[in-house]
């Protein structure tokens, strides 16, 4: 493991995508996407991910220059047709869209269908409550986890965003419906660890910690065992069937990889324009103070809300340099042509 600066990773990144067809501008506001996502501590969605996200772009999966469309609008609902383009410019645009409407309507439903892989969902979480806004937003995906009771991949992990603004930081939810996604699973096994929880099943069908079994097996867990699988179950449907799109057996059928041809919903709120913005500020306060005075279970570790310890993470990488597999970094570097 190394530590890179914050600008190099995003420039190299950029370089990378440009080498692989993108206009510079699209390629500079994903390697943005990607780069903060590693500066902020989800390695698996940033610098990890470009190698695969680049094959997919020369694959033809994923279509450089396509521009998401507009199908339908409903004052306050609007779908989209991503053309599948670079999910990340996608997301953007839908997520910057919903917050528009939110600060005329109120509220906001923007559904994105035919896109593809977001990379790391609560970037618009964090996007949206940094401009003061509430964001609600989900994705499905190809299947990658079993039904409960099944041993056979049929569900997607389906993750699920949730953020609020904050003064002194946002509360940001960003999970998967799967206990730990494939990028943890990938994250732990190349630093050659355990995982602190059972994560998943092995071949014999024994719950285990070993992320290299559970990939192995692909009987990831999900969370909260029945309950996340049905909770993944209504994400899937709703999902695609308020934007008109491919739920998880749809995209299992188009086999292109990672998320490729998904649907997703983005739901903002603009607490100015419901008139409950100072009422919000004072809630968000009340439980972060509430929670951070919990009584730690361990002797020396801290109660933390969601986005908490994102934003420690985010402070060390932008003073000490983010960090990187060595693997990883060169290989992109080697596709930057900067090797």
């Amino acid at each position: 493991m190394g530590r890179i600066p914050f600008d190099r990773l995003q420039d190299t990144i950029t370089a990378a995508f440009t080498r692989a067809g993108m206009s510079e501008d699209k390629a500079r506001a994903c390697a943005t996407i990607h780069a903060e996502s590693s500066r902020d501590g989800v390695y698996s969605h940033g610098l990890n991910r470009v190698p695969r996200f680049v094959e997919y772009l020369e694959k033809g999966w994923v279509k450089a220059d396509a521009e998401p469309t507009l199908v339908r609008s409903m004052g306050a609902i609007e779908v989209y047709d991503g053309q599948r383009g670079p999910g990340i410019l996608n997301a953007l645009t839908a997520t910057d869209r919903a917050l528009e409407v939110a600060a005329e309507h109120g509220l906001a439903v923007i559904a994105l269908r035919n896109t593809t892989h977001w990379m790391r969902g609560g970037a618009y979480g964090w996007r949206a409550a940094e401009q003061g806004k509430i964001l609600l937003a989900w994705t499905n995906t190809e299947s990658c986890m079993p039904a409960w009771g099944a041993s056979n991949t049929r569900l997607g992990n389906n993750p699920l965003v949730m953020a609020v603004p904050r003064e002194e930081g946002p509360v940001v939810l960003d999970m998967a419906m799967s206990q730990y996604s494939y990028g943890k699973l990938q994250v732990t096994r190349l630093n050659g660890a355990q995982l602190p929880y059972p994560g998943g099943f092995d071949n014999e069908g024994i719950l285990t910690t070993d992320p290299g079994a559970i990939e192995a097996s692909r009987r990831i867990l999900s969370t909260g065992f029945w309950k996340g699988s049905g909770l993944t179950i209504l994400l899937d449907i709703l999902a695609a069937a308020l934007s008109e799109g491919a739920a998880t057996h749809d995209i299992d059928k188009i086999d292109e990889g990672s998320c490729t041809g998904c649907s997703q919903i983005f739901i903002a709120f603009d607490p100015e324009r419901l008139g409950s913005a100072e009422h919000l500020q004072q809630v968000v306060d009340g439980m972060a103070e509430y929670v951070n005075g919990s009584t730690p279970a361990e002797a020396g570790r801290r109660v933390t809300y969601p986005g908490q310890n994102t934003m420690r993470t985010r402070q060390d990488h932008l003073k000490n340099g983010v960090i990187v597999d060595d693997d990883i970094w060169n290989e992109v570097l080697a596709l930057a042509d900067r090797a």
